[in-house]
């Protein structure tokens, strides 16, 4: 029964590693290779179009502006959502759903409303064309789904801990930072990787927002789907790589924390 099992999930783990060997080996066969007509069914690898796409293009610079958005948004996301979590879920006071349900709908909302009130105002503070604007964009149109997710593992601690800190004296600040935060972490991972892969899949505000200098891997693709060369496929599959190795390496690294977040809170009472 062991070994059924193990060969069935090295059957499904072949499976879902398919399509990224597959998006991999686009991005290191020649041009010819991918636009021929007839199937190759033993193609050649080289690393030529690399060199040449990053002799070309700011492939590096591209890589470095959207990791530099994506963690910057994620931690303004965790910085503000964390405690306004804490506030939604344990503090009482007039109008605490509305102002839930308000942060929450923020999230239904259509992003071209607010598209060109954002450029607007960015480029009032002259922030167009900066990393700092795009974290600042990723962390509004993400905090809804971080405080929320995060004030749903708050919501199931039982209050008795968070009493018996306070009758040792503990602040409320000191009971967010030592009792709570680590309670919730698998909640909190689980926001932090949701965010991140949202901040690295926008598209329309990062090309409203940003230009040619502070370009991150989502926009750059669109740089390889015209002009005299066509659609270079290897390097859109190089680019698109680059954008999801990352998050994918995350997500393996911390998959017991997610998992846990993803299935149950922190705490059952």
């Amino acid at each position: 029964m062991n070994a059924i099992r193990k060969l069935t999930l090295s059957l499904w783990a072949i499976i879902c590693a398919l399509p990224i060997i597959w998006f991999a080996s686009i991005a290191l066969r020649p041009h010819n290779e991918i636009i021929a007509p007839q199937p190759i069914y033993f193609p050649t690898f080289t690393t030529e179009t690399w060199a040449k796409i990053f002799a070309e293009w700011p492939i590096m610079n591209y890589f470095k502006n959207s990791l530099l958005a994506v963690s910057g948004s994620v931690f303004i996301c965790l910085l503000l959502g964390i405690p306004a979590a804490y506030a939604l879920a344990r503090y009482k006071f007039k109008g605490r759903e509305d102002i839930g349900f308000y942060i929450l709908s923020t999230k239904m909302m259509a992003p071209a409303a607010v598209a060109i009130p954002m450029f607007v105002l960015f480029g009032h503070f002259h922030l167009l064309d900066t990393v700092w604007a795009l974290m600042l964009a990723y962390a509004a149109m993400n905090m809804s789904i971080v405080v929320w997710i995060i004030r749903s593992y708050m919501m199931e601690i039982p209050h008795e801990i968070e009493d018996a800190a306070r009758t040792d004296g503990a602040s409320d600040l000191r009971i967010l930072w030592s009792i709570i935060i680590p309670m919730c972490m698998p909640g909190i991972i689980t926001a932090a990787v949701i965010a991140a892969i949202f901040a690295m899949n926008e598209y329309l505000f990062t090309l409203i927002i940003a230009s040619q200098h502070a370009y991150p891997l989502s926009v750059a693709l669109a740089n390889f789907s015209g002009g005299s060369d066509g659609i270079i496929y290897n390097a859109i599959a190089l680019v698109a790589f680059m954008a999801f190795f990352p998050v994918l390496l995350l997500v393996i690294l911390i998959q017991n924390h997610l998992s846990r977040g993803l299935t149950m809170g922190a705490v059952k009472g």
